[in-house]
């Protein structure tokens, strides 16, 4: 990344360029990007083409000032802490659904970082509602943090009898549980940003894809709660989990919407494929 998009991106978040790859400056990237960034599937609603290159993402996500979402999210954050000093490793994780059943093979992506100060952690910017910040990769006891009571544990094997155990020639897969409930199924192996293109595709067509099913655009806010809007459903949560909904009937609310609260102008709302 040159030295140009690193400043641009860094614009996007509202943020100064570290001094040192530190767990501090770790933390306050993560935020910022929570917060300015977000989560979105708008463009398979747009029939706008997943593309998981660096400089297509760049112009989504600086220029355009979209969002996305884990793939072109993490896949971009990932590139610029890699800039920045940070040791970034991508892992492939499958998302825990109904019935404790496990999605698909890179069905999300999540980022390994190493700082020079504290060790490894855990970042995820691309996932919604999950820990405001990076988590401790080799902790395993309970981590609190403003999104919730994290952990990392060691995972049991997979219904086909893969990835848990204590094998000691071959690290077994984590689990990464929010309040006790697992969240997503974690591969330890060193993945690149052209092996998700797989989940990508299948998240963007599949009708089995929970992304097809309404447009979705949700950001972090500055006191800690959130605010999603989902179809024409706009929801504000507050920080102690209160909320309020509300349906925007009118087009013309639902633009200005993406507009005030998220900073994306479109010339048309977003509707499902097939509509």
């Amino acid at each position: 990344m040159e030295t140009r998009q690193i400043d641009a991106y860094l614009r996007r978040l509202g943020a100064g360029r570290p001094a040192r790859p530190t767990l501090d400056a770790l933390r306050e990237l993560h935020l910022r990007h929570l917060r300015t960034v977000p989560f979105e599937n708008l463009s398979v609603h747009l029939g706008e083409e997943i593309v998981l290159e660096r400089e297509r993402l760049l112009g989504k996500v600086v220029d355009a000032r979209r969002g996305g979402f884990c793939y072109e999210l993490n896949g971009l954050f990932g590139a610029l802490l890699s800039a920045l000093g940070y040791e970034v490793t991508l892992l492939a994780a499958r998302v825990y659904g109904d019935g404790g059943a496990l999605g698909i093979p890179y069905d999300h992506l999540a980022l390994l970082v190493r700082t020079v100060d504290a060790g490894d952690w855990l970042a995820d910017v691309g996932f919604g509602a999950h820990s405001h910040g990076p988590l401790e990769f080799g902790e395993r006891g309970e981590q609190k943090d403003p999104g919730g009571v994290f952990r990392i544990a060691e995972a049991g094997p997979d219904a086909a009898g893969a990835g848990g155990g204590h094998d000691p020639a071959r690290a077994a897969d984590l689990d990464v549980l929010c309040d006790g409930k697992p969240v997503y199924r974690l591969e330890p192996r060193p993945r690149v940003l052209g092996d998700f293109v797989s989940g990508a595709w299948w998240h963007s067509t599949s009708p089995r894809s929970h992304f097809l099913k309404a447009p979705v655009c949700s950001r972090l806010t500055e006191d800690g709660g959130r605010i999603t809007l989902s179809g024409r459903r706009l929801t504000t949560t507050a920080a102690d989990g209160g909320r309020e909904a509300r349906e925007l009937a009118a087009d013309e609310e639902v633009l200005a919407a993406y507009r005030d609260l998220f900073g994306i102008h479109l010339d048309r709302v977003p509707s499902p494929p097939g509509r």
